[in-house]
């Protein structure tokens, strides 16, 4: 395990599914054996206002917090909410970002948030098999098949669309 820790910045609206991303990258990073630390800031969340999560990860982390142009990843969960966390994103980092294509390809329009987890799982060093184990940790039976489907078709969306 490197020293380097790794920075990611969730966000989108209220309800959306942004603290529930966060957490199953979070638990994921934490089943791999890294040090993981987690923040969010809620804002008018309950009406659908602005929520954001950081989530750092590594051999060791002391502070919950992405500094501004230190994000190696970040995911929007809707496209207007992209303007407002863009410049987390260091230099050499990655936009992931919702649309309208990704969303038409899932059973369950609701499981987008864990799609792009799908598709953010391609570039970070967590091997799938811990994210499995955090989504089946994260959603009951009911919506586990739904949230497992998703993360699989973010994997193929990115894959084929937007890594090399």
């Amino acid at each position: 395990m490197t020293d380097q820790v790794y920075n990611i910045v969730i966000a989108g609206l209220g309800g959306q599914g942004v603290l529930t991303s966060a957490s199953v990258l979070a638990a994921a990073a934490f089943l791999a054996g890294f040090d993981v630390k987690q923040s969010e800031i809620h804002g008018m969340s309950q009406r659908g206002g602005s929520v954001t999560s950081d989530v750092r990860f590594g051999k060791r982390v002391w502070s919950p917090m992405v500094t501004v142009g230190e994000a190696d990843a970040v995911v929007v969960l809707t496209p207007n909410q992209e303007l407002l966390v863009k410049n987390y994103l260091k230099p050499d980092g990655w936009l992931l970002v919702a649309n309208d294509a990704m969303a038409g390809q899932l059973d369950n329009k609701r499981s987008l948030n864990v799609a792009l987890l799908g598709g953010l799982s391609l570039i970070l060093p967590i091997a799938e098999r811990y994210w499995e184990a955090a989504i089946e940790q994260a959603f009951a039976p009911p919506l586990r098949e739904a949230n497992n489907s998703a993360f699989a078709c973010g994997r193929r969306f990115f894959m084929g669309d937007k890594v090399e």
